[in-house]
């Protein structure tokens, strides 16, 4: 027994190292097993000019064509116009779709301006070009060399971890010093969402992909254990934030932490169903735009102020963000363009709904998600648009409101005292936290003081700086599971953007592919406003780190943006509608 502490003390530190090499080794085949899982970008039609007799491999399923150079397909012909048409492929076939050109576009010498049909060897005028559809079979293109890449198994990457789960409930059963089996409940809850999901996915859905929800399954029970170790050690008078928030223990919060993975889940689940039918997307696209306007309205009228911001709505013991679910709303119709690519129309409702939300925000004062929002806005309009100049004109116009918010708002500019300062506040409000972050992070070095050991949480001083679990979180981590583990959970947030950007060229509307980038970019630019914020490089905003912060709301509407990366993996799809063939 006297043995018992110093062997445990060496078996610990060890595993502090094997969580964050596991973790890398999760992380690369995962992302491996994405790459080696997609279609090679090949034409999946062919267009050939009717006169020259040049050959125009279509790669897309949704292309844009026109004179200008931001169209998918570019006419070299002066009486088309910029913008001039769509062609997609369906279910049913592909389709042409006019979009307000001058000249109007003809198939097979028939005018039409709604969505028509168009079969192999059809031809298409648009403006003086005409052009005949080809099967890729029919056109001489020339042959790419495969490349042999093999797929991870998704049952070996979740047993990983799995793994990597239970070495952290280890960690945390013994931080802080003292034993407890307090941490088994949440480690175990964890493992039947996990399995669960994994059975229900690869067996009752028959899909072949599991990459993207093992990645966010090692980021959330990441958060889970982490929390897990703090044992309710809150400081007096802190109030744990999130949808169904309880303040009373901290494994009260852990519980409320799963429940709400649960319902993200379960979100996450929906949306992939809902968006199958891209014709069921154009239909609710309005409610969904009006659905986060209401909540926005619901929230100015009922909402009450924590922390400064009015976006919390309290009914009893829960508390619900609803700009947290807003975000989901607003990914999802800002996408839903279909068939009105690279045209002016396409954006106007768009630019009213950010109008209204970027308002409302303000109203709010959470400037934070406001920022996310508008950068959020920016991913959409430009992929939508194709248009620097409208880029441009939103970041001036962006500018130019900061501006007048700091001149007719001074207080917003005193919440922004002691940024690049905070080391001439150490005991004052404007740098309190982040100095503690910066000196209590420094000290977890590479691997980490172990969880429940870290001062940011409390298992040494016995009470937590304020908001270590929510928008500290990134300081708790890189302490007690150290730099190493810190930059990996932030690099799977970062990787989910070159996923999303190599999705986009593959997915089979242009819906799932600007969704994805969109959700994707959010929450990366979401991370980095987290950790820039809490190591001084950026204003603190207040945000949490995806998938790992406490925060109900949060949580469920991180696992919604999952949804929009799962529905833009080509692979999705294509197990259901091989499905439906046989």
């Amino acid at each position: 027994m006297p043995d018992f502490q110093p062997v445990s003390e060496s078996v610990l530190y060890v595993l502090r190292i094997v969580i964050p090499l596991l973790s890398i080794v999760v992380l690369v085949r995962a992302f491996h097993s994405i790459k080696a899982g997609r279609r090679r970008e090949e034409p999946v039609i062919v267009l050939q000019n009717t006169v020259t007799k040049e050959t125009v491999p279509v790669l897309y399923w949704e292309n844009s064509i026109g004179r200008s150079r931001s169209c998918d397909i570019v006419l070299s012909d002066m009486t088309a116009s910029r913008d001039h048409a769509v062609l997609m492929r369906r279910e049913s076939g592909w389709y042409v779709t006019d979009t307000g050109s001058k000249a109007g576009t003809r198939v097979n010498g028939r005018m039409t301006r709604q969505p028509a049909s168009v079969k192999p060897g059809d031809i298409m005028t648009l403006g003086s070009t005409s052009l005949m559809l080809q099967r890729t079979s029919e056109a001489k293109l020339p042959q790419q060399k495969r490349r042999v890449l093999h797929a991870a198994s998704p049952f070996g990457l979740l047993l990983t971890v799995s793994v990597i789960q239970f070495l952290l409930l280890l960690e945390s059963c013994f931080g802080g010093g003292e034993f407890s089996f307090l941490p088994v409940v949440p480690f175990l809850a964890l493992q039947v969402m996990e399995w669960g999901l994994y059975l229900f996915s690869m067996k009752k859905l028959n899909r072949v992909s599991f990459e993207l929800e093992t990645i966010a399954f090692l980021l959330a029970g990441t958060g889970v254990m982490l929390l897990s170790g703090m044992r309710g050690k809150l400081a007096e008078g802190q109030e744990a934030p999130g949808m169904w928030a309880v303040a009373d223990s901290t494994m009260s919060t852990v519980y409320m932490q799963l429940f709400t993975m649960l319902l993200g889940i379960v979100l996450f689940v929906f949306l992939i169903w809902f968006m199958g039918d891209l014709d069921r997307v154009t239909k609710f696209r309005p409610w969904v735009a009006g659905g986060a306007l209401l909540l926005f309205a619901v929230n100015l009228v009922f909402a009450t102020a924590l922390h400064g911001a009015s976006n919390w709505i309290s009914i009893g013991p829960v508390t619900v963000q609803p700009s947290e679910f807003v975000k989901v709303a607003y990914v999802f119709a800002g996408a839903a363009t279909l068939d009105r690519l690279q045209t002016r129309r396409n954006l106007t409702g768009f630019l009213l709904l950010t109008g209204a939300c970027l308002l409302s925000l303000f109203l709010m004062k959470d400037f934070g998600t406001a920022c996310i929002f508008f950068v959020t806005f920016l991913f959409i309009s430009f992929m939508r648009s194709g248009s620097i100049r409208t880029i441009v004109l939103a970041v001036a116009a962006a500018v130019f409101g900061a501006f007048l918010i700091l001149q007719f708002r001074p207080y917003v500019l005193s919440r922004f005292q002691g940024w690049r300062h905070v080391w001439e506040y150490v005991n004052e409000s404007q740098g309190y936290q982040q100095t503690r972050v910066l000196s209590y992070g420094a000290s977890g070095g590479l691997f980490g003081m172990g969880i429940g050991n870290g001062m940011l949480g409390g298992g040494r001083s016995g009470t937590s700086v304020f908001a270590a679990n929510s928008d500290l979180v990134f300081g708790m981590l890189w302490e007690e599971l150290g730099l190493v583990m810190a930059v990996v959970v932030v690099s799977a947030l970062a990787l989910l953007v070159f996923c999303a950007r190599s999705d986009a060229t593959r997915s089979r509307s242009t819906f799932y592919s600007i969704a994805a980038c969109a959700a994707a970019g959010l929450l990366l630019f979401q991370a980095c406003l987290n950790v820039f914020g809490v190591v001084d490089v950026l204003p603190l905003t207040g945000v949490t780190l995806p998938f790992v912060s406490a925060g109900g709301s949060s949580m469920v509407s991180v696992w919604g943006m999952l949804a929009f990366l799962k529905a833009g993996d080509e692979r999705t799809y294509a197990a259901r509608r091989q499905k439906k063939r046989r």
